[in-house]
C-alpha cells in the first residue's frame, strides 16, 4: 500500500502541473504521531505515524485553511490492524489488516467558518466508503498561532461498518458474541480542536485533539468496548511550492 500512497501523491502533483500553468502551486507535506483507539470501538490507545498532506493550492493561494468560497483538498487516513491476539476480548473474531483510505474533500469558506464534506475509498483492511461532514471556526490568536474548533459527523457504508462492528455467524460461534449485522450510516459524532503554529513562512507545527462518540449501529455493536473514542495528534509540515 505504500506504493499506492506514493502513486497517489505523484498523480496529485501531476494534476497540479497540468492545471497551474503560468501560476504557482503548493502543498503541505509532513509527518507526526497520532494516538488513537487501537481499533474502532476499543477502550485503549496506541501510537502510530501521522502522515500529513493538506492545503493543496493553485495560484497565489491564501493563508492555510483560510480559502474563501469553494476549494478542493485531498483526504486520506489509515486505520491500524485489529489483531485478536492483542486483546482477549477479540478472541474468536477475524483479524483485520491495516486499512488505507484515499479520497478528497470539498470545502466552502465564508469568513472564519469553513464547511466541508469528505469521501474516501478504503483499501486493505476494509474496502468500503467512508467520509465526514462538518464545519469549523477559525480564531487568529496572533500572526503565528491559529486555532480551529469544529463539529463533524463521520460516515461509513455497510461494508465498512460490517468489517469493524459486525459479528459474522462464524465469528459468533468462535467468540461467544451474538451475531450482529449493522447497516451503514453516520457512526461517529466528533468535536475537534486544531492548532497551528508557524515556525517560518514554510514550516509549521500542527496539533489536534479530537473527541469522537460512536453512534447508530456502530455504537450498538457487542464488540464495542467504549463508545468514547478520543485521539491526539502532533506533527510538523513544510510547504512545497512549484512554479509554472
Amino acid at each position: 500500500m505504500k506504493s499506492v500512497l506514493l502513486s497517489t501523491a505523484l498523480v496529485a502533483l501531476s494534476v497540479l502541473s497540468a492545471n497551474a500553468q503560468d501560476s504557482a502551486a503548493s502543498v503541505e507535506l509532513g509527518l507526526g504521531v497520532s494516538v488513537d483507539p487501537s481499533f474502532p470501538g476499543a477502550d485503549d490507545q496506541q501510537a502510530s505515524p501521522w502522515l500529513i498532506w493538506r492545503n493543496v493550492q493553485l495560484g497565489g493561494g491564501t493563508t492555510p485553511g483560510d480559502a474563501q468560497g469553494f476549494s478542493f483538498s485531498p483526504s486520506f487516513n489509515t486505520i491500524g490492524e485489529r489483531d485478536p491476539d492483542d486483546d482477549a476480548d477479540l478472541a474468536g473474531l477475524d483479524q483485520i489488516d491495516r486499512a488505507y483510505e484515499i479520497g478528497g474533500q470539498v470545502n466552502y469558506g465564508f469568513g472564519p467558518v469553513t464547511a466541508y464534506g469528505s469521501l474516501r475509498k478504503g483499501f486493505g483492511g476494509h474496502e468500503g466508503l467512508v467520509g465526514s461532514i462538518g464545519a469549523k471556526y477559525r480564531t487568529e490568536v496572533n500572526d503565528r498561532f491559529t486555532l480551529w474548533s469544529g463539529l463533524a459527523l463521520g460516515y461509513g457504508d455497510d461494508e465498512y461498518t460490517q468489517t469493524y462492528f459486525g459479528v459474522s455467524p462464524s465469528e459468533a460461534t468462535a467468540s461467544g458474541y451474538s451475531e450482529y449485522s449493522p447497516g451503514g450510516g453516520f457512526n461517529t459524532a466528533i468535536a475537534k480542536l486544531e492548532a497551528r503554529y508557524a515556525l517560518t513562512d514554510s514550516t509549521a507545527l500542527l496539533g489536534e485533539v479530537e473527541y469522537g462518540r460512536l453512534i447508530g449501529d456502530a455504537a450498538d455493536s457487542p464488540i464495542v468496548q467504549d463508545r468514547d473514542q478520543p485521539s491526539v495528534r502532533l506533527g510538523i509540515v513544510r510547504k512545497f511550492s512549484f512554479g509554472f
